[in-house]
């Protein structure tokens, strides 16, 4: 058993009568506590290798040599870190309405342009159960993933990669569950958001999760983030998905709206 698990298990046993206590709260653990179990704060991300090439060809930052694109990454990066910083949020979910919106593209260089601030650390993930892209598109190679963590055939340690970037640790997924609401709302995956908490408590925490109309993955795994990001097409999201993802959203914290594939450009050279 690991450093971290022996600590989860530790706080698991310590107030077993406690029937109060949340999800949230049980999914917490103190840095503290791991440390004190080990007698050091270990830390254990993974070599990773990334295919720089395929991810100037997916337009994935920092290969793109569109200036209006990077300024708007940088924008959405500083309005995102001012909203977190207003309301003490850490945790963000990216979804979109349908397929096809740039939802995954739109966390990796969001999770880039974090990453880039030297103030700002981030652990991205990629929590689209159903159709897992996070790695494919940054051509990554990895040997195990969350979804070898959720079925139990490996510890949380073998799962989270050092990028390219010092400050950016990524979590792939290379599995796919028919039942992927269920296993979001399993045991094995409150207790990776603990080991997250716990081992990276300053870092934002961005999940890549399923389309909000086509799965009921963000309505279930709502309670475990402290906002969501929705990201929209131009000419291919409709209308009426707005105003039901708008419904659903209802009882959310939305952080913003992201419009890709927008015909409106700035193309000026400096402002």
């Amino acid at each position: 058993m690991s450093v971290i698990e022996t600590a989860l298990a530790k706080l698991k046993k310590s107030d077993p009568g406690n029937k109060a206590e949340t999800r949230t709260q049980q999914r917490r653990v103190k840095v503290s506590d791991i440390a004190a179990a080990g007698n050091q704060a270990t830390r254990w991300f993974l070599p990773a290798t990334f295919d720089t090439v395929l991810m100037e060809q997916n337009r994935i930052l920092p290969k793109v040599a569109d200036q209006a694109a990077l300024r708007a990454y940088k924008i959405l990066r500083t309005r995102l870190l001012q909203r977190l910083a207003a309301n003490k949020w850490q945790s963000v979910a990216i979804t979109g309405t349908e397929s096809g919106q740039g939802k995954t593209l739109t966390a990796i260089n969001l999770a880039i342009a974090l990453a880039q601030d030297p103030n700002t650390s981030v652990c991205l993930v990629d929590l689209d159960l159903q159709r897992p892209q996070l790695a494919t598109q940054m051509g990554m190679g990895f040997e195990l993933g969350l979804g070898d963590y959720l079925l139990g055939e490996c510890q949380a340690e073998q799962i989270m990669y050092q990028s390219n970037y010092p400050q950016l640790v990524i979590i792939p997924n290379s599995k796919r569950f028919e039942h992927s609401s269920e296993v979001l709302a399993g045991a094995r995956m409150l207790d990776l958001l603990g080991i997250i908490e716990a081992e990276m408590p300053r870092h934002i925490v961005i999940f890549d999760m399923p389309p909000l109309l086509l799965a009921d993955d963000v309505l279930t795994f709502a309670p475990h983030v402290d906002g969501v990001l929705l990201i929209l097409a131009e000419g291919l999201t409709q209308r009426a998905s707005v105003e039901k993802a708008k419904e659903l959203l209802g009882d959310m914290n939305l952080v913003g709206v992201v419009l890709n594939r927008s015909s409106e450009r700035d193309n000026s050279s400096y402002y």
